[in-house]
């Protein structure tokens, strides 16, 4: 199963929260640490995979906003 770009920003977004979390609850400072840079690492890869993902659209600039029509005259 190919995992998808948004799932790598919810993992990374999950495991940074974590790192907040457990600052903030004075867990010892090793775990802290690895996870940061983890999430560190983790967070430079989601960005190679979301500039490089293979996403098409047939939307166009003058789509603007589906969910506010811009009318034009």
């Amino acid at each position: 199963m190919k995992i998808s770009a948004i799932h790598w920003v919810i993992l990374t977004t999950f495991i940074l929260i974590t790192v907040t979390m457990f600052g903030a609850m004075n867990i010892a400072f090793s775990w802290v640490f690895y996870l940061t840079i983890f999430g560190q690492s983790l967070f430079i890869y989601t960005v190679y995979k979301v500039l490089t993902d293979d996403y098409k659209t047939n939307k166009k600039f003058d789509n603007f906003y589906e969910d506010k029509p811009v009318y034009r005259s």
